[in-house]
């Protein structure tokens, strides 16, 4: 009898510990996974040159699609109307002056204007308390030399170009530099740089699938081409075919959308990949660009006033759409004005961020927009804050000084140049910024450039040269 009632507590015993099990994996089973993130960045692409923002003569069906099948941004800008600045303010949530990056990295340092600092979190390293594997594939253009390189600064992996521009898309060097790496080991690919960008990129997603300790991970892949920026040059059968299909069209204008056209092509192979793989349900896809497109060029950024490097919109209004299956309505839009520093806290957030898990961060500048991308209400700091936009640079234009704008609801302060007169605008009115207002409106204007002199101020406490 006592041998009897020992066999069956030592079976509750089991059954009590299998449902505390079962239970447990339930639980986990139940809760939503953390979704993988891939942000897509295009290099100088124009706010009008897709045609789901209304280019005339561009096709580009699978950079559509992902407005299409979630949110389109009609208000957003880039943090700067030049490569590097933009490309450190989305990595680390902060204006580009506050962040040591006010201008272009450069290989030689009398024409470099930027040094990313050494005490920010970046975003890739912020994630990987949330337990994602972070990679960037493509352009980096935050620091050609250690200790500024993307394995130094939280991405697990890189394979991609170190530099600003390519001097050539086939032999991708930059004033005789080979910047090609996979993580720290020098390399000199085949190809297109678009083309292997997209490989690597399919190759990622697909090893994710086949690697199992990395599979259980979420990934955070940073995906950043070097088109459509010069030199442009697409491959003969994509110019053919623009030549063809558009007839009597200008010679570099045609050049630029077969560029286009020719990243689309990339980048659907990519958004293939990710269905193919079954990463797709589970994938926040972000797509934009690090500023205006270049009107020598050939670039259309929509009907807006100026282009790359000039703080009128055209420099810094920039295409933005992203796909969250499931979490974002399909083909809706939104007016809200974001910039590329939102992106750190809203990623944050997505990834099970709380306000005081930041407190391993720096000071952050962006706002999250996740309730934007879930259609809840407009928050007021995004109503309220200001959105200020800064560069420096050298030359005969600039000397080594800055050029600035400032928004705030619907007026925006600016000088173009460093040696330009200030000008004032009310973009609801004026949304080509063509009648100045700073003599009409005089109170209004002074207000503004009291609150643009504060960011001024505050950017220049941060050192922005290699330190000696």
């Amino acid at each position: 009898m006592k041998t009897s009632k020992k066999i069956w507590g030592r079976v509750l015993t089991v059954l009590t510990g299998l449902t505390i099990i079962c239970t447990n994996l339930f639980v986990l089973a139940s809760e939503p996974s953390r979704p993988n993130i891939l942000i897509i960045l295009a290099d100088d692409l124009g706010y009008g040159d897709l045609s789901i923002y209304g280019s005339p003569n561009l096709k580009t069906p699978n950079i559509d699609s992902l407005g299409t099948s979630g949110m389109k941004f009609t208000q957003f800008r880039a943090n700067c109307n030049v490569c590097s600045p933009s490309r450190a303010s989305l990595l680390s949530g902060m204006y580009p002056d506050r962040c040591g990056v006010p201008g272009v990295i450069r290989t030689h340092a009398e024409e470099s204007w930027g040094y990313l600092a050494q005490n920010l979190t970046l975003l890739p390293a912020a994630l990987k308390k949330y337990g994602y594997e972070c990679a960037i594939i493509g352009k980096w253009h935050l620091g050609l030399e250690s200790p500024n390189l993307p394995n130094e600064r939280g991405f697990d992996f890189f394979h991609g170009f170190l530099g600003d521009m390519m001097d050539d898309y086939y032999n991708h060097r930059r004033h005789d530099n080979n910047y090609m790496r996979h993580n720290t080991e020098t390399i000199d690919p085949e190809g297109h740089a678009t083309d292997i960008f997209s490989d690597w990129a399919c190759d990622y997603l697909r090893n994710r699938t086949k690697n199992k300790n990395s599979s259980q991970k979420p990934f955070f892949l940073y995906l950043a081409y070097n088109a459509p920026h010069a030199p442009i040059q697409p491959p003969q059968e994509f110019l053919d075919c623009v030549l063809k299909r558009e007839g009597r069209i200008d010679e570099k204008r045609a050049k630029l959308i077969a560029l286009i056209e020719h990243l689309d092509t990339g980048i659907g192979r990519v958004l293939q990949t990710l269905k193919e793989t079954g990463l797709e349900q589970n994938t926040l896809i972000v797509f934009t660009s690090d500023n205006g497109g270049q009107l020598n060029l050939g670039a259309y950024n929509g009907s807006h006033r100026g282009g790359k490097g000039e703080m009128y919109d055209g420099g810094l209004k920039i295409p933005f759409l992203v796909r969250w299956q499931n979490h974002i309505t399909p083909n809706s839009q939104t007016e809200i004005q974001g910039v590329q520093m939102d992106l750190f806290p809203t990623i944050l957030e997505i990834a099970g961020a709380t306000a005081k898990d930041h407190s391993f961060v720096q000071r952050i500048d962006g706002v999250s927009l996740l309730n934007v991308f879930l259609g809840k209400t407009e928050t007021e700091t995004l109503k309220s804050r200001n959105l200020y936009f800064v560069r420096r640079e050298g030359g005969m234009t600039f000397g080594g000084k800055t050029s600035n704008a400032l928004i705030h609801g619907d007026w925006k302060i600016l000088q173009n140049t460093p040696f330009s007169p200030l000008e004032f605008y009310n973009l609801k009115n004026d949304p080509l910024e063509t009648t100045d207002l700073k003599t009409k409106i005089p109170q209004e204007f002074r207000t503004l450039l009291k609150q643009m002199m504060l960011h001024i101020q505050e950017g220049g406490r941060v050192p922005w040269q290699t330190p000696h």
